[in-house]
């Protein structure tokens, strides 16, 4: 007998009817929660434009001539990179440690969730379940601060919906690059890119499975994995990266032995600043040149672009190998030599580093100290505090401890801010810039010492008396006429020129030698004679010496008075390397000049720069200069170069000394390279107290001559050795008028000392 199927009861169908109920309920209030998100009502939701060209603040970052990043300017320190620049180790490390499930997931690792949910019930919580991509979305389009729990909630599933747009818009690779684009790192590195040159000086593409392991642990605390504040627990971090790296398959066995045994190496660690790093007088001086550009150039969208936040990459005419060739220079020269000479010099001396009559000493030492005084950074600091005038003084002169500068690294010292001034006076500065013959482009910028302590930039902001370098723009008058040529004779006797108010000038000479004979005027230029060169300003007035000046490129105000011819003039060291190469560049003024191009941040072109060019004088003067100054290195004032630093590759050059040894100048010309170096102090009256210390072929030749040494020495530069070229159907032109005189000049410049 069939028994009847018991029918559900009225009271279960009620039951069964509200669980449906409810469910589809929940469903509904979901979907219609998940579309309120969605379509912004709930909130603010990127845009298909805003999650098709995400912002964020990028560097812009200055590139060297031969490809090497020179430094950024920044807010924050990020550059961008493609998936393709990416090590397959970083890759692998970031997907072991943050999201193995990375290619199976569309944006919401549902797995993980039930893994987070289940913990949260258990008390037994094992990580989160953020993927990459809502992790991406929420460094994209930041969570405001202080939300309280429902406002966290409903933040959530927007980067939920945000994560699943970024899946659709974007591939795995892309989203990947994205992310690690976007981390900090710490060390005010943001992005990868910027992470892997601070962490290790080298490229994304170039991180090794040890290195890409502790960039990956690092982005989940940066501060308490950084290697540099907490290497202990940075180690452990590493390590376990490494060990999920080789749970998951990414590495071997072998593989991960060697890579925890390797201990963690910082040697090359060096947080990007604005102080420190190659070439910081040159991305201090690119900066105020962007700063113009930039005030005159518009994005699409109408407003400004910003060297802080746009990403552009400036492509500049600096080779990286050069500017460390000369950054190297002045350092070997100042620190090894000049400045332990010139303490030695001064020590024991009263009133040093200052020369002042003893009447006067007092005096004006009070003024260069007060000055100085309310320039620092320590007095404006104690002003804006309302501190009072004597509190100042006193606080200036109370010792204090304090890290000072030095050759040989910081010292620790104690000291009043007073002394600390004093001290900072001593130290003498050099700027050096070299110029592409051919194009105009500058190869090298050195501003000074050391930017964190000396941020006055001698190359392009300091002007200062040129002295002998000068000479050289009277002489090219001299051979734009017929009758005069390097082996022209003039009577080596005084010369007097009569001013417009009818007295008369009338120089001395540093030396004696050859009073009463008839030189040549190669061997007046080469010894800095200065009666010839008051015998040509009577010949070729003072206008006209600036109007050729002009044409070469010095735009800085001169006097047209005769004493221009000993170099009374204050040019910047910019200038005279400009107007210097004109002379082997057969005659033509380029302008020297320092970008090539600038891109945006996708790689397009935005400008292209070209040089400024134009005739300045004839192919045949230029050559006849080239012959005078050829005259001062092997015969004058820079026959250092031939003796001491054994350069023997064809040579034109120029020395300069000003008054009281206060600037000491070398112009060096070879048919590749024009360099021009100025060695001095800070203030004018702190200088070496004798002519043998402090000529320019003893303080700027030496920098200039250790530059080109390692310049010659780097094949891959391709500097020629070779001589400058005559002009076409001038073969005949032979300007060796003084053999005789190079003969004694070599017997006088014999001493080690002065050779």
């Amino acid at each position: 007998m069939s028994q009847k199927k018991k029918l559900p009861s009225p009271s279960q169908h009620g039951a069964i009817g509200t669980f449906w109920i409810v469910y589809f309920s929940g469903l509904a209030f979901a979907l219609l929660l998940f579309f309120a998100i969605s379509a912004g009502w709930l909130g603010k939701m990127p845009s298909f434009e805003e999650l098709e060209n995400p912002q964020t603040n990028l560097a812009s970052e200055i590139i060297s001539s031969d490809g090497v990043l020179l430094g950024t300017f920044f807010i924050e320190n990020r550059s961008n990179v493609h998936f393709r620049e990416l090590s397959p180790h970083m890759v692998n490390a970031i997907l072991a440690i943050e999201d193995v499930r990375f290619t199976e997931h569309s944006g919401i690792d549902v797995k993980a969730l039930f893994r987070v949910a289940w913990g949260i019930a258990t008390g037994n919580s094992k990580g989160g379940g953020s993927t990459i991509t809502q992790q991406l979305a929420k460094n994209l389009f930041p969570r405001d601060e202080n939300l309280n729990v429902l406002q966290l909630v409903l933040r959530k599933f927007m980067e939920w919906i945000t994560a699943a747009k970024l899946e659709r818009s974007y591939s795995k690779e892309e989203i990947l690059a994205m992310y690690l684009n976007t981390v900090p790192f710490g060390s005010n590195a943001f992005g990868i890119k910027s992470a892997a040159m601070t962490f290790f000086g080298k490229t994304p593409d170039a991180l090794t499975i040890e290195e890409a392991a502790l960039m990956a642990g690092v982005v989940n605390a940066p501060t308490r994995f950084s290697p540099v504040r907490n290497p202990e627990r940075a180690l452990q971090r590493r390590n376990l990266v490494i060990s999920k790296m080789r749970e998951y398959g990414f590495i071997t066995e072998d593989e991960f032995q060697q890579a925890v045994n390797t201990p963690i190496d910082m040697s090359n660690y060096g947080m990007m600043d604005h102080n420190t790093g190659i070439a910081t007088y040159f991305r201090e001086y690119l900066r105020s040149e962007m700063r113009k550009w930039t005030s005159t150039h518009y994005k699409s969208n109408g407003t400004n672009y910003d060297i802080y936040k746009d990403g552009l990459k400036i492509y500049t005419t600096i080779d990286s190998r050069m500017q460390r060739y000369a950054e190297e220079a002045v350092r070997e020269h100042l620190a090894n030599d000049l400045q332990p000479a010139f303490f030695r010099h001064w020590k024991g001396i009263p009133n040093a580093p200052f020369d002042f009559p003893p009447s006067e000493a007092r005096e004006e030492i009070e003024k260069i100290m007060n000055t100085a005084m309310r320039r620092s950074d320590r007095y404006r600091y104690l002003k804006q505090a309302g501190v009072s005038n004597d509190s100042i003084t006193l606080a200036f002169n109370t010792p204090t401890r304090m890290r000072v500068f030095s050759w040989n690294g910081y010292r620790d010292t104690i000291m009043t801010p007073m002394d600390s001034i004093r001290y900072y006076k001593s130290f003498l500065q050099s700027s050096l810039m070299s110029v592409d013959v051919k194009t105009g482009q500058v190869k090298a910028y050195v501003g000074g010492i050391d930017y964190r302590h000396f941020k006055f930039d001698n190359a392009t902001q300091a002007r200062r008396q040129v002295g002998s370098t000068f000479k050289p723009f009277v002489y090219t008058l001299a051979m734009q006429e017929g009758e005069y040529t390097p082996c022209y004779k003039v009577p080596n006797i005084p010369y007097s020129v009569q001013l417009w108010d009818g007295t008369f000038w009338e120089p001395k000479n540093s030396n004696n030698d050859r009073i009463g004979e008839e030189v040549t005027l190669k061997w007046a230029l080469a010894n800095s004679n200065n009666w010839i060169s008051a015998y040509l300003i009577k010949r070729f007035p003072p206008e006209s010496v600036i109007q050729m000046a002009r044409k070469m490129g010095v735009v800085s105000p001169i006097d047209p008075v005769p004493a221009i011819a000993l170099g009374t003039p204050e040019i910047t060291l910019y200038e005279m390397v400009g107007a210097m190469n004109t002379y082997a560049n057969k005659g033509v003024f380029i302008k020297p000049y320092f970008i090539t191009r600038i891109e945006d941040k996708n790689g397009n072109i935005i400008e292209r720069f070209a040089p400024e060019q134009s005739e300045a004088l004839d192919e045949v003067t230029a050559y006849k200069m080239i012959a005078l100054m050829k005259g001062v290195v092997e015969s004058g004032t820079g026959m250092r170069l031939r003796g001491r630093y054994s350069l023997r590759n064809p040579i034109a050059g120029k020395t300069g000394t000003t008054q009281n040894q206060s600037d000491g100048w070398f112009m060096g010309l070879t048919p590749d390279l024009v360099t021009g170096v100025w060695t001095g102090a800070e203030d004018r009256s702190v200088h070496f107290r004798s002519l043998q210390l402090g000529q320019g072929a003893n303080t700027a030749l030496p920098i200039w001559a250790l530059y080109m040494k390692k310049i010659y020495a780097d094949q891959s530069l391709r500097i020629s050795t070779g001589d400058f070229e005559r002009p076409p159907g001038y073969q005949y032109l032979e300007f060796n008028c003084d053999m005789e005189d190079t003969r004694r000049n070599i017997r006088q410049w014999s001493n080690p000392d002065d050779f």
